[in-house]
């Protein structure tokens, strides 16, 4: 008993050890300016030590905020808002595992975000299985809590796309590159939405409601594959644009080969682009996403069938220099403007506009002591209307966020 508990304790000791003791890891970091969004799986620091087959990483993200809607705030607030893993290995030649676990809000949420099994037969030709990060738009892909100067994620990603959605599938993807341009494709067929986008107690279409359904890794609702595909491509001195689609059958249209109801469809497209001005080094992101969704003509038009939204982020840093013991630190200036609209369209009966819209801008200034780490202070000034019009709601307030990868 005494030498099991030896070996423990040896053992133990040297995995304290291999965590203070800096130099015993490598730190894998990639070059950025030959990097797409469809790279931001693997363009993350991993910790590797020795040839342990494994490499460890992730991020966490804390937040502080005091926000207000015409008037009545919840006070003072402190989020923990995610914790997140990453486990890599590389299994053999040209065959590599990624996973990414999610804890949001303090353990409350544990999601398996991305898990694959990738395999390298070509640089063009390569297969990916497990549960996949649906690349539509450039955000979901790359989403981690570090790369952006904004304590929330913008609203389109997480209200009008489900942010982080992912599934359960395979598909292909690969890159190439000649002289200043890349281009890069992916392509998969996996599990997807099912009928709660438009069945719900929110009372409108609602594509994020799908992500509370665990069941999509295991079976589909429609027993239809939902397909996403993605083209991008990147100029080193223009910067990158990414054309993407979404679509297949979302409904229980049958059960045990008895039909229930006609095949309905739901079809996303979306537009991102960012690039980083030479010299002044202002960087400017964003995405905007249109989605159609066939709903049935027995519901009220309170459930939209055309919705758009997306956002701008422009960033630009005023203050590079050794701050504070930090050799390479950076102060950035920070805005982002945001807008929704979850029901586009006229009611039948006036022909008056179908409102149920957000409009969002965020100020925010942000400290970089290196890369890895943002300190982001943002105040955001939203007007979000209801379905009928009614006077819109005013929401203002202060977000304070530390965000950082380990």
């Amino acid at each position: 008993m005494k030498k099991r508990i030896t070996i423990v304790f040896v053992l133990l000791s040297a995995l304290s050890y291999s965590q203070i003791d800096s130099t015993l890891f490598k730190r894998t970091e990639k070059d950025s300016s030959l990097q797409l969004n469809m790279d931001a799986v693997y363009d993350r620091p991993f910790l590797s030590y020795g040839k342990f087959p494994v490499s460890l990483g992730g991020y966490a993200e804390v937040n502080w905020q005091h926000i207000g809607t015409d008037g009545v705030s919840e006070g003072h607030q402190f989020q923990m808002r995610r914790m997140t893993l990453f486990v890599a290995s590389t299994i053999s030649r040209k065959i590599k595992f990624l996973s990414e676990i999610e804890f949001e809000e303090g353990g409350k949420e544990i999601a398996i975000e991305f898990a694959s099994i990738d395999v390298e037969f070509h640089p063009l030709f390569n297969l990916r299985s497990g549960i996949i990060m649906n690349p539509i738009g450039a955000f979901n892909q790359n989403h981690d809590g570090p790369k952006w100067e904004f304590t929330d994620r913008p609203v389109s990603a997480v209200q009008l796309l489900p942010a982080t959605w992912s599934n359960a599938g395979f598909g292909l993807f690969g890159k190439t590159y000649k002289g200043d341009w890349m281009f890069g494709y992916e392509f998969y067929l996996s599990g997807g939405f099912d009928d709660e986008i438009i069945d719900n107690d929110l009372g409108k279409t609602f594509l994020p409601v799908s992500k509370d359904n665990p069941e999509r890794f295991t079976e589909s609702a429609s027993g239809r594959p939902l397909t996403t595909a993605k083209l991008a491509i990147r100029n080193k001195y223009v910067g990158e644009i990414g054309l993407s689609y979404m679509g297949g059958v979302y409904n229980t249209y049958q059960d045990d080969g008895i039909i229930l109801d006609d095949k309905r469809r739901l079809n996303v497209f979306a537009i991102d682009y960012n690039t980083t001005i030479p010299k002044i080094n202002t960087f400017i992101t964003g995405e905007f996403v249109w989605i159609h969704v066939e709903v049935p003509e027995s519901y009220t038009q309170q459930y939209g069938n055309m919705q758009h939204g997306g956002f701008i982020d422009v960033v630009q840093p005023v203050l590079q220099r050794k701050m504070f013991g930090w050799e390479d630190a950076t102060l950035n200036l920070a805005f982002r403007l945001e807008y929704v609209d979850w029901n586009v369209g006229k009611f039948d009966e006036t022909g008056g506009n179908i409102a149920d819209d957000l409009w969002s801008v965020m100020p925010a200034i942000s400290f970089r002591p290196s890369q890895q780490t943002v300190f982001r202070l943002n105040y955001r000034i939203q007007r979000q209307q209801d379905f009928l019009g009614n006077v819109p709601a005013n929401t203002a307030g202060f977000s304070f966020g530390i965000s950082s990868y380990f």
